[in-house]
C-alpha cells in the first residue's frame, strides 16, 4: 500500500515531487493524485496517529479499492449530518447502524470501532471527567432543554411536552417524566413522583435557580418558592440551590440531561405523538431502558449500582406522600372574593383591600392572613356560574339580604309566634310570586327588632282581628298607636261586640234616631 502519511510528511517539509517519489518509492503518477486529493479535502501533515493510510486511502479515493473485511461500512457522511441534529450521539447512531446490519443479515462494527473510524474520519475528539459522589448524598434535578412535539391530530398544531429530569450523582440512577407544562403543580408533582420512583429521599436537593424553585439566590442569601419549601420540608431534605453561572455546582445532572435527551428525546424523534400521555409513556418505556443498559467504563447498570450502592443509604419515604400546593399573594376587592384561576372563593369580609396568601391543592382553596388561616373552600374543577360564598364571610347586610327566601321568613316567623306566621303566609301567597311578598317580610323584620317579637305578634293578632287583608302600613300605625294592647272595658281582651268590626262610631250611632240621622 502507498504510504500516504510518509508523502504528506516529506511534502510538509518542502521535499520536491521527484524527491518524494525516490523517498517514498511510489511513482509520479501517485504522487501528484494523493497531493491533489489532500490539498482538495484540506488535508496536511501534521495528522493524528490513529490516522492510517487505510483510513486516508478511503478518505482520498472513496469507492476505488474493496474492502477486505466482511464488516459493512457505515455512512460516514450521514453520520455527520445526523450528529449536528439536537441530542444526537455517536453511540445512539451505532445502536441504529448496528440494528440495521441485522436486519440486512450483515456484521456490523462494536461500537468502539464504529466512534474510531467516524472520528478518524471526521478528525473530531472530546473527553470528560468524572466526579465521585457520596451514596444517598443528593438528587439533582432539571428540565431539559430539549423538548417533544405534540401534534393536534385534528387541526395538525404543534404544542411542545417538556421533560424532567432527575439524577442520582452516586450511581447515576435517573427518574425522567414528560408534562404539559413547566408550571409549578408541575414541578411539584414530578419531584414527587421522582421520590417514589427511587423509593426514598436524599439528604440534599440541587435544582437550578428556576423561579418555579428559586425566588432569589444571591451571595447573601437564598430565597426558596414557599410551594418549593414546604414539598423539603414534607420530605425531610435541604434544598440547595445551584450557584448562578456554575455548572459544576449541578454538572452531572447538566450531563444526565444530555444523556437522557440523547436515549430518550431523540431516540423518540421519529415518532409521532397526538398527546401528552403519549409522550409519558414513551419516556417511560425509554427511561427503563436507559437504566438497565450497560456502562461503558465500569461494569453494571444504572439501576444495579443504585439497588447495590446507594439504595441502602436513602432516607425512607414519609408516611404521607406530600400534596402538591401552589401559593399566591392577592389583595381581596371590595367583594371579599379571591380567586384560584377558574373560580371565585369568599374570604371573611373584614379583610377588604388587604393582602392575603392562597394556597391551592387539587382539592382545597386556602386563605391565610397573618399566618393564620382564615377561610377554606373544597376547590371546584369545573368552571361555575357564582362564586362560591361562606355566609358567614359575609357583611351583616348582605347576610339578610341572602335570608330573603320564603323558607327563612316561615322559618322566622314560626319563632315569633302562629299570628305572625298567618301573616307571612299571607303576604307570600298574596301574590303571583312568593318574591312579590319578600319586602313585606322584610319589613316585618325590621318591625320586630324595632318594637320587640311580643309586640309584633300582638299586633299581627290585633291586624287579624279587624282585616282578612293584613299590611304592613296598618301593622305599623298599630304599633305606633299602642293599638296592640287589649281593649279596656273587656273582660277577656277581646273589644266590644259593637267595634267587632273595627267600625269607630258603631251601629247605634247610625241607627234610627241617632245622632248621626238625617
Amino acid at each position: 500500500m502507498v504510504d500516504y502519511r510518509e508523502i504528506l510528511r516529506l511534502q510538509s517539509l518542502g521535499y520536491s515531487q521527484n524527491q518524494i517519489e525516490a523517498s517514498a518509492h511510489v511513482s509520479h503518477h501517485a504522487v501528484k493524485e494523493v497531493l491533489a486529493a489532500a490539498q482538495s479535502l484540506g488535508i496536511s501533515w501534521p495528522l493524528e496517529e490513529q490516522l492510517t493510510n487505510e483510513m486516508l486511502q478511503a478518505t482520498f479515493f472513496p469507492g476505488r479499492y474493496i474492502a477486505a473485511s466482511l464488516h459493512a461500512e457505515p455512512d460516514y457522511a450521514w453520520i455527520h449530518r445526523e450528529l449536528a441534529k439536537s441530542g444526537v450521539t455517536l453511540t445512539l447512531l451505532w445502536t441504529e447502524y448496528s440494528e440495521r446490519c441485522h436486519a440486512a443479515r450483515t456484521i456490523p462494527y462494536m461500537r468502539t470501532q464504529f466512534c474510531d473510524r467516524y472520528r478518524k474520519w471526521a478528525r473530531l475528539t472530546k473527553a470528560t471527567m468524572r466526579i465521585q459522589h457520596k451514596p444517598g448524598e443528593a438528587m439533582q434535578v432539571d428540565w431539559a432543554g430539549n423538548t417533544i412535539p405534540v401534534y393536534d391530530s385534528v387541526t395538525g398544531d404543534v404544542t411542545k411536552a417538556y421533560v424532567f429530569i432527575a439524577v442520582l450523582p452516586c450511581s447515576c440512577f435517573t427518574y425522567a417524566e414528560a408534562c404539559g407544562d413547566m408550571r409549578t403543580e408541575n414541578w411539584l408533582l414530578c419531584h414527587i413522583h421522582a421520590y417514589n420512583y427511587f423509593g426514598g429521599v436524599t439528604r440534599l436537593l440541587i435544582p437550578d435557580n428556576l423561579k418555579t424553585g428559586v425566588t432569589a439566590n444571591t451571595r447573601y442569601e437564598t430565597v426558596l418558592n414557599r410551594s418549593y419549601l414546604e414539598l423539603s420540608e414534607h420530605y425531610g431534605t435541604a434544598v440547595v440551590p445551584a450557584r448562578i453561572r456554575h455548572p459544576q455546582d449541578k454538572s452531572l445532572a447538566e450531563g444526565t440531561v444530555k444523556f437522557a435527551s440523547t436515549w430518550i428525546i431523540a431516540a423518540l424523534r421519529d415518532r409521532k405523538f397526538f398527546s401528552v400521555g403519549e409522550v409519558h409513556e414513551a419516556v417511560a418505556e425509554k427511561l427503563e431502558e436507559l437504566n438497565d443498559k450497560s456502562f461503558q467504563k465500569r461494569p453494571g447498570t444504572r439501576r444495579s449500582a443504585y439497588l447495590n450502592e446507594e439504595k441502602d443509604f436513602m432516607k425512607p419515604l414519609p408516611a404521607m406522600p406530600y400534596e402538591p400546593a401552589v401559593w399566591l399573594q392577592q389583595t381581596v376587592g371590595n367583594d371579599y372574593l379571591v380567586s384560584d384561576g377558574k373560580n371565585k372563593y369568599s374570604v371573611p369580609f373584614d379583610v377588604i383591600g388587604k393582602e392575603v396568601n392562597i394556597r391551592l391543592t387539587r382539592n382545597m382553596v386556602e386563605a391565610f392572613f397573618n399566618g393564620s388561616r382564615i377561610a377554606s373552600h373544597l376547590r371546584q374543577n369545573r368552571i361555575l356560574r357564582d362564586p362560591v360564598v361562606n355566609p358567614e364571610h359575609m357583611t351583616p347586610e348582605h347576610r339578610k339580604y341572602l335570608n330573603c327566601n320564603s323558607e327563612e321568613f316561615a322559618l322566622w316567623a314560626t319563632e315569633i309566634g302562629p299570628k305572625t306566621l298567618a301573616v307571612v303566609q299571607f303576604f307570600l301567597t298574596s301574590g303571583r310570586e312568593q318574591e312579590q311578598g319578600y319586602k313585606s317580610c322584610a319589613t316585618l323584620t325590621k318591625l320586630a327588632e324595632r318594637y320587640g317579637k311580643e309586640r309584633l305578634e300582638k299586633a299581627c293578632t290585633r291586624m287579624l282581628e279587624i282585616s282578612n287583608t293584613p299590611s304592613v302600613r296598618n301593622i305599623t300605625t298599630i304599633l305606633k298607636n299602642r293599638k296592640d294592647t287589649p281593649v279596656s272595658g273587656s273582660a277577656d281582651g277581646k273589644p266590644p261586640e259593637s267595634n267587632r268590626f273595627a267600625i269607630t262610631r258603631g251601629a247605634d250611632y247610625y241607627s234610627k234616631g241617632g245622632k248621626g240621622h238625617v
